[in-house]
C-alpha cells in the first residue's frame, strides 16, 4: 500500500535547478542548443525529474569571488565561535522542519527508500550540523615554554573552501563539507554532483534564513569537466575538499599542483573486505551483518563491505545464511514506506553495474543469487525504473575486475581462507584502504588485523547482538582510497591554518 503523503508532496514540491551565489538564487541563461541541458530522470520510474542549464567556469568564478569578498571583510570568521555554531543549530532546527521535503529529494534523486533517506540521513545530517559547534569548542592546541621562550600554536580558517559531493548521500556528503568548513570561520562554494542536483540549493537557502550571511555558503551546479575543473584551478580556493571516485581524484591532484598548491581532502573509492572467522558470535548476526554491509543504498556506499572474505571451515554453515538473508531483499518503490531496497541512481549506472556481473560470468565467477534487472514487485506501475535484484558471486579470482574495481551496485564477491595470514592478505589485495569489517571474538586477533589491514576504518563485530554508538573520532584514508582525516578532531582542523607563535622573553 502506498503512503499517499509522499506521493502528494512528490507533486507539490519544486524541481527547479538554481544557482545560489552571495545569498541569492540565480537562474541559471539556458544554452544555446537544448541538447547541452543536463537531464536527470528518476531511479524510480524512469521519469524525467529536472533538467537544467549546466554551471559555467563564470558562475564558478563569481561564487568564489563573493566567498572570498565575505571572508575578506569578516561577516562570518569575525563572529565568535559560540556564534557560528548557534546559526548552525538554528540551520539544524530549519533542516528538521524541512526534513519531508529534504528526504523525498534523496530519495528521488538517488532511488533510495524514503524511510532510509528520512530516519538515517535526515538524523546524520541534523546531528552534524548540531553537534560540530561543540566538538569544535573542544578543540585545543599545542604549547610549550623553555628558558625564556614560550610557543603555542593558534589555528585559524584558511580562508576559501570549495566542496564537491558524490551523488550517493548528497545531503550527507554536502553536510560533511558545509558543516566543518563553516564551524571553523571559512567561506565555502558547494558543487554537488549534477546528478543529484535538489538538495544542496534548498540547504544553501534554508543556511541563509538560519542566519549565515550572504556569500558565505554558495551553490553552483555543474557538471566536473566544467564548474569541478574551475574550481579545482582556481587561484583563490584555499582548500578543495571532494567526495568521488579515485580517477577524479587523481585528476584533482594535478589540478592543485598546476594552480596555487591547494589544500586537499579527498575521500575516493573503497572495496572492503568483510572477513568472517569460525570464532564469530553468532551465525545468524554475523550473516545479517555480511548482507546489511553489503548491499546498503542499493550498494552505492564507498564503505559497503563487497568483498566477503570467508574462512573454510565456516562455510557450510555461513553461506546458506547469507544465501538466505540477501534473497529476501527485494527492490521495491523508493516511496513506499515498507522498501528496504530502491532503484539505482539512473540507467547509465544501471548499465554499468550490469556490466560488471557480466564480466563476472566471463571471468569465471559462479553467480549463486541475482545478476538481473527487476522492477518492483509491489508498484506494477513502475517498469521504467531502474532496479537491480541484490548479487553474489563465490568462487571469483581475486585479481578478476569484480574483485579489484568499485561497483558501486549489489554486487558481492566470496573468497574462501583458511587461516589469518591468508586472510589478511586477500583483503590486502586491493588499491583501496577506505574500510574493513571484520567477524571474531578474539581480541588478540582484533589487534592483528588493526595493525596489518591496510583501512581507514576497521570494524569488528564481537558479539551476537552488537550495540552502535557514535564516537567523534577522525578516520583516515589510505591508498588510493584518498587523504585526509574525516570527523572528529582532526577533520575540523583540516579545514584550517596554524601558525606557530614563539614568544622569546
Amino acid at each position: 500500500m502506498q503512503d499517499q503523503h509522499w506521493q502528494n508532496l512528490a507533486q507539490s514540491l519544486d524541481y527547479s535547478i538554481q544557482n545560489v551565489i552571495n545569498g541569492e538564487r540565480r537562474p541559471q541563461a539556458l544554452p544555446a542548443n537544448e541538447t547541452d541541458l543536463l537531464q536527470k530522470f528518476s531511479g524510480r520510474d524512469g521519469s524525467l525529474l529536472y533538467e537544467f542549464s549546466p554551471g559555467t567556469a563564470a558562475e564558478a568564478d563569481a561564487a568564489v569571488a563573493n566567498a572570498r569578498e565575505a571572508f575578506s571583510d569578516g561577516r562570518w570568521n569575525g563572529l565568535s565561535l559560540g556564534q557560528r555554531s548557534a546559526i548552525l543549530s538554528k540551520l539544524a532546527d530549519l533542516v528538521e522542519r524541512d526534513k519531508d521535503t529534504f528526504a523525498l529529494y534523496e530519495s528521488l534523486d538517488v532511488g533510495k527508500p524514503i524511510t532510509n533517506a528520512l530516519n538515517t540521513d535526515l538524523s546524520i545530517v541534523i546531528s552534524s550540523l548540531r553537534s560540530v559547534g561543540q566538538q569544535a569548542m573542544q578543540l585545543t592546541s599545542p604549547s610549550g615554554a623553555d628558558l625564556g621562550s614560550f610557543s603555542y600554536m593558534r589555528r585559524k580558517p584558511i580562508g576559501v573552501v570549495a566542496g564537491i559531493a558524490g551523488w550517493n548521500f548528497p545531503l550527507t556528503l554536502a553536510v560533511s563539507k558545509v558543516a566543518p568548513a563553516l564551524i571553523m570561520g571559512n567561506c565555502l562554494v558547494l558543487k554537488p554532483s549534477e546528478f543529484t542536483s535538489l538538495s544542496a540549493q534548498h540547504l544553501a537557502v534554508l543556511a541563509i534564513e538560519a542566519g549565515v550571511p550572504p556569500g558565505v555558503f554558495n551553490v553552483v551546479h555543474g557538471d566536473g569537466k566544467t564548474v569541478g575543473d574551475r574550481l579545482a584551478h582556481h587561484p583563490d580556493v584555499d582548500l578543495l575538499a571532494f567526495v568521488g571516485s579515485s580517477a577524479t581524484g587523481k585528476q584533482l591532484m594535478i589540478s592543485a599542483g598546476q594552480s596555487n598548491m591547494k589544500r586537499l581532502i579527498l575521500e575516493c573509492g573503497g572495496k572492503s573486505p568483510f572477513l568472517a572467522f569460525d570464532d564469530c558470535a553468532d551465525l545468524d548476526a554475523t550473516a545479517e551483518e555480511i548482507v546489511d554491509n553489503a548491499f546498503p543504498n542499493q550498494g552505492a556506499l564507498c564503505v559497503a563491505g563487497t568483498r566477503l572474505i570467508l574462512q573454510d571451515s565456516l562455510r557450510d554453515k555461513l553461506l546458506p545464511l547469507i544465501l538466505e538473508k540477501a534473497a529476501a531483499i527485494k527492490a521495491a518503490d523508493p516511496l513506499d514506506p515498507g522498501t528496504r531496497f530502491g532503484a539505482l541512481m539512473s540507467e547509465a549506472h544501471m548499465n554499468k553495474v550490469l556490466g560488471y556481473i557480466d564480466s563476472g560470468i566471463s571471468e569465471g565467477a559462479k553467480l549463486i543469487l541475482g545478476g538481473k534487472r527487476v522492477y518492483p514487485q509491489n508498484n506494477d506501475a513502475l517498469t521504467g525504473g531502474f532496479y537491480i535484484e541484490p548479487t553474489i558471486f563465490d568462487g571469483v579470482d581475486p585479481a578478476a575486475k569484480i574483485a579489484q574495481e568499485e561497483i558501486f551496485g549489489p554486487v558481492l564477491s566470496i573468497f574462501s581462507f583458511s587461516d589469518e595470514a591468508e586472510a589478511i592478505a586477500l583483503a590486502n589485495n586491493s588499491d583501496f584502504g577506505l574500510a574493513a569489517y571484520a567477524a571474531t571474538t578474539n581480541v588478540a586477533r582484533v589487534q592483528r588485523l588493526s595493525e596489518s589491514i591496510n583501512a581507514g576504518n576497521l570494524m569488528v563485530y564481537g558479539s551476537a547482538k552488537p550495540r552502535f554508538g557514535t564516537v567523534g573520532i577522525a578516520s583516515d584514508k589510505q591508498r588510493q582510497s584518498g587523504m585526509g582525516y574525516s570527523g572528529g578532531a582532526e577533520g575540523l582542523e583540516a579545514y584550517t591554518a596554524s601558525t606557530t607563535v614563539r614568544l622569546m622573553t
